[in-house]
């Protein structure tokens, strides 16, 4: 049996840990030995890794610092293949297969947008990514982009030729999901006769921008009642409960923090919202497209275009705009939800993105 290797910094419970965890049970579930590789066993998404799915624990405080470690698994196991995403550590993979002197073929996975990300770049390391991209990933096997936004944006920023790089989505639409959707929902903002709920889900970080999204809900609320749910949790939360304060909505915007199972709020929420300013492939767009949420998404740079399909399947509007998302949000409510078909998420399944990812990985 052939093995593969996933290698990402920890299960922290973000999007892009979760789509790995979801890859490597899919990839499981295909035969394959399958170790996930992480610089530090850690996060809440620990829990749901399978036995099918064996953890591999670096034990290091910092990816950088996992790169020994990682030598000596690349020697003792010599996967086939390694999968790495996640900026640094996809550097950090390519460093440890060059000094292991192992055969494994190493894709490297780039998540987000990274001129977006250079931007606002709090630290050296993160500003230098280009340059270590433009440096490093022509040493890879191959180069995997999770949108059309992010291949094209990887390309123009480091040079690395378009057709070097490879699309494949996400699997977001897995069996788990769907159970979980199902899910009973307790939260008296959703009993019959309550105001729509409009409901958003991400970090509370500046790259979501949720403050535009709090401020249209403001002037939403001027001529209709309605409430807005953020899920999440990050190092905003204090200027954003600032800006309800100031903006007088204590009773009508709520941050609850990170959920387990968010799905259930999808279902029963009157119009999901991503207010983001860039993105990579938007995992919680797809899951409230799934869930057949009414959907608006900022036109940001990365997947939100290509999983809306150009507005067939959702609003798109302009990023930053108050005004353009309240209205948005004001037209969205005024209509009839209506239900998707499966076609809209198809792309996004396991069993579609597996075997895309199964050719590269054995070079077929």
């Amino acid at each position: 049996m052939k093995r593969l290797a996933l290698f990402i910094p920890s299960l922290r419970g973000h999007g892009a840990e979760r789509t790995m965890l979801n890859l490597a049970k899919a990839v499981a579930e295909q035969n394959y030995i399958v170790d996930l590789v992480l610089a530090r066993a850690e996060g809440p998404f620990l829990a749901e890794v399978p036995k099918s799915v064996r953890v591999v624990d670096l034990k290091a405080p910092r990816v950088l610092t996992s790169l020994p470690a990682l030598v000596r698994y690349l020697r003792r196991k010599q996967p086939q293949a390694m999968l790495s995403a996640m900026g640094y550590a996809n550097i950090v993979a390519l460093w440890a297969r060059r000094l292991a002197g192992v055969a494994t073929r190493v894709v490297v996975s780039e998540r987000n947008t990274l001129s977006c990300s250079v931007q606002h770049a709090s630290s050296r390391r993160g500003r230098l990514m280009p340059h270590l991209i433009r440096r490093f990933y022509p040493l890879a096997d191959g180069i995997v982009a999770v949108s059309k936004g992010v291949a094209d944006d990887l390309a123009q920023v480091t040079g690395i030729p378009r057709e070097h790089i490879q699309v494949i989505y996400n699997p977001v639409v897995t069996p788990e999901l769907q159970e979980k959707a199902r899910a009973p929902l307790e939260h008296p903002w959703f009993a019959p006769g309550a105001p729509p709920v409009l409901l958003a889900a991400g970090r509370l970080t500046a790259q979501k921008d949720f403050p535009t999204l709090i401020h249209a809900i403001a002037l939403v609320r001027q001529s209709r009642l309605t409430r807005l749910l953020i899920l999440g949790e990050g190092e905003e939360r204090p200027a954003l409960e600032a800006l309800v304060r100031q903006l007088n909505l204590e009773q009508d915007v709520s941050m609850p923090g990170w959920v387990e199972n968010p799905y259930p709020h999808m279902v029963k929420a009157s119009l999901f919202v991503l207010s983001s300013k860039w993105e990579g492939l938007p995992g919680v767009l797809i899951e409230a497209l799934y869930c057949g949420a009414h959907l608006i998404a900022t036109d940001c740079p990365g997947g939100s275009r290509e999983i809306l399909r150009n507005g067939q399947y959702g609003q798109l509007v302009p990023v930053g705009d108050v005004a353009a998302l309240a209205l948005a949000i004001e037209s969205a409510l005024d209509s009839e939800r209506t239900g998707l078909t499966r076609e809209s998420w198809r792309p996004f399944e396991p069993k579609t993105v597996v075997n895309q990812y199964i050719n590269v990985f054995w070079g077929s």
